[in-house]
């Protein structure tokens, strides 16, 4: 059994009864659990498992393939401001989308980690705005090797577009709302 810190990334059935979960973690890097009996109503994951949630979790790692077990789940953080509205919602669906584009399973990164908690924790609190879209995309070429802010002032997100091959579709429809709300505030 492994503990570590998480974020749910992602859900989706897995059978009638279970569910298979995304998560970005501190230690073990971005993983995939089964949480068996997840969607029976008096599960011991009921309430815990939603997008965006950060909690303590618990796995059995397999031996045979990369879909680990989940045993337990103590959630430390809903970010509930992210369900405030729906363009916080979209911007964290988005560096979700980034973050699953950049990383390979079960690769350690716990600067990744450490960036999704801290823009979680800014769209928790703020309405986003496009310096703070930039700055997660540029911290996250940083920490896949791509761009250096100091050397070049080429795109971040077209550093990170070039290793990956494309970005997130969700990006263009983003920017596009944001670029208005900013303009408003001058």
């Amino acid at each position: 059994m492994e503990t570590t810190a998480a974020i749910l990334l992602r859900k989706r059935a897995f059978s009638d009864t279970s569910l298979i979960v995304s998560w970005c973690t501190e230690s073990l890097g971005c993983i995939q659990t089964v949480a068996k009996g997840a969607r029976r109503a008096k599960s011991p994951f009921a309430g815990k498992l939603d997008l965006f949630f950060e909690a303590e979790i618990q796995i059995a790692r397999s031996r045979k393939s990369s879909l680990h077990t989940l045993t337990e789940v103590v959630l430390r953080n809903p970010f509930a401001g992210i369900r405030q509205s729906y363009l916080r919602t979209q911007t964290a669906a988005y560096f979700i989308e980034l973050i699953e584009i950049c990383t390979e399973r079960d690769h350690h990164e716990p600067e990744l980690f450490s960036l999704l908690r801290r823009a979680f924790g800014y769209l928790d609190a703020n309405d986003p705005a496009l310096r703070a879209v930039s700055h997660f995309e540029t911290e996250l070429a940083r920490i896949a090797g791509v761009h250096d802010a100091k050397t070049f002032k080429s795109d971040p997100a077209f550093a990170l577009g070039n290793l990956f091959g494309k970005l997130p579709l969700s990006r263009t429809p983003l920017l596009k709302t944001l670029v208005p709300r900013n303009n408003e505030k001058k």
